[in-house]
């Protein structure tokens, strides 16, 4: 059974994504403020600092083929180089700025990325990490670095091909191995722009917070661009801070913020937010990573506002399901976004389900990936040769046409709404030599959602500590991928072909 959208289909316009963020900029307001320094960017600031930084490109030789790496806070100069890049006709990378030097090493080389841009406190680790890479430049991200890297103004966006030729290429996490890089088109963004931004109902100088990394198709997409597409404002912050948070929150009366799962809860229990006046807001839209209905009801309640939730991946660009508000359904994720269908599989035999019936979620449309970079066997994994993609989510789509998620067929772990897969932990944790045998699995945590944890079955006579073992891990992952707790147990539960059975390692919990 396929479920379609209940929302009427649309013209994808031939557009690049920069041509159809610019259109529906507001040229005369600021439309990037940061929130550190109070600095802001008009919409007229930002496409001339655009073509500014495409024509620097263009100098060096950097255009159609070539990629451009971004390891960096949110910032009005983000949009700059991603736009920038863009407009070039070459492809941006987007790299964590968590990451240690070994993580970006890895982004670096498996793109080929040309050039690096920073932040500075970020020097040091990019000096170690372009060994050996094809980066010939790294750029730090500061006003005097980026006006003499500035170039004559490339005017009009340079000759792409928009159905295949690769835009953005963030990285996301599978269950084997490290992250892989998630090949997206002019076309998958700018449909998936249209897809969302026709249900977000974001009013023309609406302001937000800016706090949803953009490095992340989440804040890349349903925030920064759709916002600016949509004539709103975005004030931005580095990193997430509570106080920052509530008191820009509070300065420019933000009626609606998008947030992932931790922030709800903090918006919900913290005492802070009592000090500031956010009666402003009336909607929250959390996603990344589920929300219970306890938390969003409480959140609600406290700030007499509605608190929705929508879906989506990095390899859909990523949203698939959202409500209109004033349409949600406390703890289901939405309705299927135009031009989108859905079946629900049953994960064994893969006969399509009916309604109201568990299964992993398919998805067909115009957001879907091209495909995972210098990896057509996962790409086959992941996507049908009918074109529908394996989401890895078990859920269930009711009579409604709502869309609720009830478990991951995937063992990704998913903190604070980013992706760690168990098996990178896992090839590492090998690497330590008192450890024998080892599964890594997400153990709950009200504030990230989950956290990894490792199970170790210690080698002969070892006496390795807790300890020993997170600090083995530690310096080679991202805060985020660093472990929670480890048990130590005398066997890994398998099956006869040696898969690591994680459902029993859960229970155990």
């Amino acid at each position: 059974m396929i479920h379609k959208s209940p929302f009427p289909g649309f013209a994808i316009p031939d557009q690049s994504i920069g041509e159809a963020v610019f259109a529906g900029l507001a040229l005369d307001r600021p439309v990037l403020i940061d929130g550190v320094s109070g600095a802001a960017m008009t919409g007229q600031d930002l496409i001339v600092a655009v073509q500014a930084f495409a024509g620097g490109l263009a100098k060096r030789g950097i255009g159609p083929g070539d990629v451009v790496a971004l390891m960096s806070g949110n910032s009005p100069a983000f949009a700059v180089i991603f736009h920038g890049t863009l407009w070039a006709g070459a492809t941006l990378t987007t790299v964590n700025p968590g990451y240690t030097a070994q993580e970006l090493r890895h982004q670096l080389h498996d793109s080929q990325a040309k050039l690096l841009c920073i932040t500075p406190q970020l020097a040091d680790l990019a000096a170690e990490a372009v060994q050996g890479s094809h980066v010939t430049e790294i750029l730090q991200i500061d006003t005097a670095a980026m006006d003499a890297f500035a170039g004559p103004p490339v005017i009009r966006q340079v000759p792409v091909d928009l159905e295949r030729q690769i835009c953005v290429l963030p990285y996301s996490s599978g269950t084997t191995g490290l992250p892989k890089g998630v090949m997206l088109s002019h076309r998958n963004l700018v449909a998936n722009l249209l897809q969302g931004g026709s249900q977000l109902q974001i009013a023309p100088g609406s302001t937000t917070l800016a706090i949803l990394p953009f490095f992340h198709i989440y804040g890349m997409m349903v925030l920064m661009n759709t916002y600016l597409a949509w004539g709103g404002t975005l004030v931005t912050l580095p990193r997430f801070e509570l106080e920052a948070s509530l008191r820009l929150m509070a300065e420019h009366r933000m009626d609606k913020v998008m947030v992932v799962p931790p922030l709800v809860l903090a918006l919900a229990k913290h005492p802070l937010v009592d000090s500031y006046d956010l009666s402003a807001l009336r909607t929250i839209m959390s996603a990344a990573a589920p929300l219970g209905v306890e938390l969003a009801s409480a959140c609600a309640a406290r700030l007499n506002c509605e608190v929705m939730q929508g879906y989506g991946m990095t390899e859909l660009s990523p949203i698939t399901h959202l409500t209109a508000p004033g349409q949600s359904r406390l703890g289901a994720v939405g309705k299927i976004v135009p031009l989108t269908e859905c079946l629900i599989v049953d994960p064994d035999t893969q006969e399509a389900m009916a309604v109201d019936q568990p299964g992993e979620l398919w998805v067909r449309g115009p957001q879907v990936m091209q495909g995972y970079l210098n990896n057509p066997e996962a790409t086959s994994r992941t996507i049908t040769p009918e074109g529908w993609l394996r989401t890895g989510d078990l859920a269930r789509i009711d009579a409604d046409g709502f869309l609720w998620i009830l478990d991951r067929v995937k063992e990704l772990i998913k903190v604070k709404g980013f992706q760690v897969a168990p098996a990178e932990l896992e090839a590492i944790l090998f690497g330590h030599p008192e450890i024998g045998d080892c599964a890594v699995i997400g153990q709950p945590d009200d504030e990230a959602g989950e956290r990894p944890i490792a199970f170790i079955v210690r080698k002969l006579g070892s006496e390795v500590t807790e300890a020993a073992i997170i600090a083995h891990l530690a310096p080679q992952v991202a805060t985020y991928k660093h472990l929670a707790g480890v048990r130590f147990v005398d066997t890994i539960p398998k099956t006869a072909s040696g898969k690591i059975l994680r459902r029993q390692l859960r229970a155990a919990l």
